[in-house]
This record gives structure tokens, sequence and C-alpha cells, in this order.
């Protein structure tokens, strides 16, 4: 039975000890009932991991780390979901899955036919936990590279930012005449980077689709059946990996 894994924002360094932040104090004491020199496993999202000896003061907790251990699980490319903000949960959901799917990135796009619209401090504050969802996610799947949340953005913002390169880049739209798996073969990327894009609940909206056209995404239809969009964009994700053989 593999280690319980912790997420550590800080520098971390072989032969150090370092303070568990009080939530993860109390999950590894309270909840997982670890006991003193259990073992566990730190990393900090930039790649390896440590194992470390649990030590415990009080509430406190400490992981006294071993040597830099070079272990990843990351998928052979680069994938970057493009998300159509979606509402209650269902954000949650997939960035959780993107995690354990292989996914590099998640962007959430303010679309027109989104449902939840955040601004200010409630933005700030579901960015904050779309990142806690990313790294707990990572903790449970093995992972030791954080996948990327992106500052939400409308997609005529994202697709102004983000640099197409050689990457191949699809929209999901279920009258398109292109399948993924067509789309994906006539590729000639060769550094492996594909980015997928998924409507919200209702959609892409006849503006989004042009502006999509006019940057040269190419649009893709993924069967006979309507999907949801929570359902979408992570099977497009687990299809993409088994296409190209990244997994």
């Amino acid at each position: 039975m593999s280690s319980p894994r912790f997420f550590h924002s800080g520098p971390l360094a072989a032969h150090t000890t370092v303070a568990l932040p009080d939530t993860q104090a109390h999950h590894a004491i309270r909840v997982l009932r670890l006991k003193p020199d259990a073992s566990i496993t730190l990393f900090d999202g930039l790649g390896g991991q440590y194992p470390a000896r649990l030590v415990i003061d009080g509430k406190r907790g400490y992981a006294a780390l071993g040597e830099h251990q070079i272990v990843e699980a990351e998928i052979a490319g680069r994938l970057t979901l493009v998300q159509g903000i979606a509402s209650g949960d269902k954000m949650d959901w997939v960035i959780e899955k993107a995690v354990e799917l292989g996914a590099t990135a998640v962007a959430p796009i303010f679309a027109h036919r989104s449902v939840l619209q955040l601004s200010g401090e409630r933005l700030r504050k579901r960015v904050e936990h779309w990142h806690r969802v990313a790294q707990s996610a990572s903790e449970q799947c093995g992972r030791n590279r954080l996948l990327q949340v992106c500052e939400p953005c409308t997609l005529a913002q994202y697709l102004t930012q983000a640099e197409p390169g050689d990457a191949t880049r699809v929209i999901c739209h279920p009258d398109a005449s292109t399948t993924l798996s067509q789309a994906l073969a006539a590729t000639a990327t060769d550094n492996g980077e594909i980015t997928l894009l998924v409507g919200p609940e209702g959609g892409w909206s006849d503006e989004e689709l042009e502006l999509a056209a006019r940057h040269q995404l190419t649009p893709v239809n993924f069967g006979p059946r309507v999907l949801r969009t929570e359902t979408a964009g992570l099977a497009l994700i687990a299809a993409t990996v088994a296409i190209m053989g990244w997994a």
C-alpha cells in the first residue's frame, strides 16, 4: 500500500524537516490516524517526490524528508482542456477528473451561455478552490506535477492570448462533420500539444463558433449522443490520450 501523499507549496529539499499546514496535519493525525514515524510522501508540484517520516508534536505535524525521487505519472503529450464554465460543482468534477486523466491545464471560459458568472471576490475564492481541487486530486492519483488552472476569461480573450504554435486545437460541436479521431489523424504536430474546447451547458453560441473558425480551430463531433458538459471534456481527454498513445 502506498504511503499517504501531501502537496507542499513551499520549497522542499532532501534531509530537511518541514511543517505541514494545519489542515494537512489534522488530516494526517486525526483523520488518517497516522502514528509518529509513519511513512508519508511530499511533493511540490514541480516534479518528483520526497519520501518522508511523520513527526508529531501535539496537534502539529512535520515531515522529515528523505532523498528526492524522480517519479512521474504524466502522459506523453501536453493536453489542455478549455472548458466553458459549468454551474454548481460541475467544474470541481471536471478539474478533479482532468487531473486523474493526465491533462496539463484547464482553462475555464466565461462563455455566452455559461449559467455561472462570477467576478471580484467570489471569482477569486472560486479559483483558489479549483486550485485546491487540483492539488487534492494530484495527491490521490500519484501525479507529482500540478495541473494548471488558468485564470478564467472569455473565449475571445483566451484565443487572443493563447499562442497556437504547432498545437492541434479542436472545438467540440455536435454538427461538425469531422470526428475527433479524424482531426487527430490529420495533424502533423510533433511537439505533442493538443487543446480541446468544450462549451457550457447550452453549448457554444454562433458568435463563439465563428470566432473559433477565424482562429482556425477544427470543429469536431464526438458521436451521436448528446453529452453533458461535465462529461464531454473528460471523454475527449480520455479518447485523445488513447488515440495518441499517450497513456
